[in-house]
């Protein structure tokens, strides 16, 4: 059998870019809005720090506004609500983003509801989570939607054309991307099945999947043999493991070279699902700036 064909997140995640800019240039043609995005960033996390940094560059970079907001660790949660709040009543703010981990201090649940879920572009808000756990196969996406699911669901799309009646095993069943890709899998007509750590005989069941989804947080977890031939493979694991020289590589939660002698396609880590996450970030701001100036949702 041939190797997989490797589904190139980098490539797709430009192209939507570039739909997206494009579809600020025309905002801000017709109606005068141009998108903006507020990042919050609490502490000095340096990884979090790359993360702000490269969101706020690709906003830039699109014709959006960018809204940098630095504050120490030792904010209180009074002052981080306030801030909130100001984001959520300022015009020139379509889309809020309020970086994660929080410092322990501060109850992370209590601050992603107060954000307008409107504005809640990452998609995390309780609203837009019950939004799309009781959306008709088929509706339009008019509300955010978790960045990385929705990346996910674009790569399977593009790789695969129509999903429905595929079988789909998702393993992992984080609220952040497990939950989300299952609802939206299911929203395009797949049969899906959530796997987690007590599922018996795991490597059996994700053999029955013409889709296989990954996000349990494990180096290399799940084995080339666990793989139906033929499968699509979604990588969303981000790990890294020691390399020679006292470096560091980053690997999925798949074996990678593996999975690649049996899957039909396979998301590469890095590449894969990462750069789409930071592309629907914007698709999503985008979006709600259309809304605030009164037009309708369109598919980019």
């Amino acid at each position: 059998m041939a190797a997989a064909k490797l589904i190139d997140g980098k490539t797709i995640a430009a192209a939507l870019r570039k739909r997206v800019g494009k579809g600020v240039a025309e905002l801000v043609a017709a109606r005068h809005v141009k998108p903006g995005l507020a990042t919050v960033l609490v502490g000095d996390d340096p990884a979090s720090e790359v993360y702000v940094r490269s969101k706020g560059r690709v906003a830039v970079e699109l014709g959006m506004a960018s809204f940098d907001h630095r504050l120490p660790a030792s904010t209180t949660e009074a002052d981080l609500l306030q801030l909130i709040a100001r984001l959520n009543g300022d015009p020139a703010v379509h889309g809020i983003l309020v970086q994660l981990p929080l410092p322990r201090h501060i109850d992370t649940p209590h601050v992603l509801l107060a954000v307008d879920p409107d504005k809640d572009v990452d998609g995390f808000h309780p609203m837009n989570v019950g939004r799309l756990g009781s959306i008709a196969a088929g509706a339009p996406l008019d509300f955010p939607v978790p960045c990385t699911p929705l990346g996910c669901s674009m790569l399977l799309a593009d790789a695969l054309g129509s999903l429905r009646g595929k079988d789909a095993v998702i393993v992992g069943r984080s609220t952040l991307v497990g939950r989300p890709v299952a609802q939206l899998l299911l929203r395009s007509d797949c049969t899906v099945t959530i796997a987690h750590s007590r599922t018996r005989d795991l490597p059996a069941l994700c053999r029955t999947a013409d889709i296989l989804v990954v996000a349990i947080g494990k180096a290399e977890f799940v084995r080339g043999d666990w793989i139906k031939p033929g499968a699509a493979v979604i990588d969303v694991g981000i790990n890294r493991l020691p390399a020679p020289g006292g470096k560091t590589k980053l690997v999925g939660d798949v074996a990678f070279d593996e999975a690649r002698e049996i899957a039909g396609h396979l998301t590469p880590v890095p590449g894969g699902v990462g750069p789409m996450t930071v592309a629907c970030l914007m698709y999503n701001t985008l979006q709600e700036a259309r809304r605030r100036a009164g037009l309708p949702f369109a598919a980019i």
